[in-house]
């Protein structure tokens, strides 16, 4: 049996980052409009969590039945490695959606009700990347998932329960965060060309190939400094994010420079944390400059 470390582990927590930015850059853009919800952002940070967790779980789930996760080359997973049950994943994935259900329900109640039907449509987006007859993620859709859901939804919902209301500050922070969230989906799915292609999961990185994947991560991790410039104009404060260059600069270089398999998993990190302090001085910088 899988022991606490391990239940942890596969829950894949360098992943958080992709949760935690979404939720602080859209608090900075509403405190640039009318000033920050704080109990709104924790709730809205609460589901963001959650529903990352209970993605994961998913795709540990739906790969290891499936036996994608058969000749793992990244980090350990549950139930291709035997540790867990297919059962008991599946059961902490749903465990995990039913908690970003509950808060999401109460911080629509509290802010606008409609959010029902975009939270509805975020529940199914993260059961049906892996899971279900046929994948979206199994398809080449995972990077546009993230994009939408982590970045575009995720950002401009947490600007629009605090404030009612979002703007083009909020957007462009909303495009960053998704670029950025992308650029840590396409590192990984880099890695697993060899093992994705024998095993039928057709991701971008599979379609696209291994040059032009490396050539999208690096487009990817730029995206966010030419927003910088842009959010520029709303307050010389913005182009604090810049100080974050040196991580994305950092995260692109195994991929620049031809690794594969485990050592492209500091790409995978340092995206995360490029993410992390991009998201953190931008929205800081939008508070001051408010």
């Amino acid at each position: 049996m899988a022991t606490a470390a391990q239940w942890i582990e596969g829950a894949r927590p360098r992943t958080l980052p992709n949760a935690i930015a979404p939720v602080v850059a859209g608090t900075g853009a509403a405190a640039a409009i009318d000033g920050a919800v704080w109990w709104k952002a924790l709730l809205a940070l609460g589901v963001s969590l959650a529903l990352i967790i209970g993605v994961n779980y998913a795709n540990d789930y739906s790969d290891g039945i499936r036996g994608t996760d058969d000749e793992r080359v990244g980090p350990l997973r549950l139930v291709g490695s035997g540790l867990a049950s297919p059962g008991a994943v599946r059961g902490a994935a749903v465990a995990s959606l039913a908690v970003g259900a509950v808060l999401g329900l109460i911080l629509a109640v509290l802010s606008a009700p409609w959010l029902l039907l975009i939270g509805a449509v975020c529940l199914a987006g993260a059961w049906f990347y892996t899971g279900g007859s046929k994948p979206y993620g199994y398809s080449g859709f995972g990077e546009i998932a993230v994009f939408v859901f982590f970045g575009l939804v995720a950002v401009l919902g947490t600007q629009y329960v605090q404030v009612l209301r979002i703007d083009w500050a909020g957007v462009a922070l909303a495009v960053g965060v998704g670029a950025f969230s992308s650029a840590v989906l396409v590192a990984n799915n880099l890695r697993d060309i060899p093992t994705d292609s024998e095993t039928g999961k057709t991701t971008l990185a599979v379609k696209l190939g291994d040059t032009r994947t490396r050539t999208v991560h690096l487009v990817l991790l730029v995206v966010p400094f030419v927003l910088t410039l842009a959010l520029a104009v709303r307050t010389p404060w913005a182009l604090a994010g810049l100080l974050a260059l040196p991580l994305a600069v950092r995260a692109n270089a195994p991929v620049r420079a031809d690794r594969a398999g485990l050592e492209l998993i500091p790409a995978l990190r340092d995206s995360g944390l490029a993410l992390l302090a991009w998201s953190v001085l931008s929205a800081v910088a939008l508070g001051l400059g408010s």
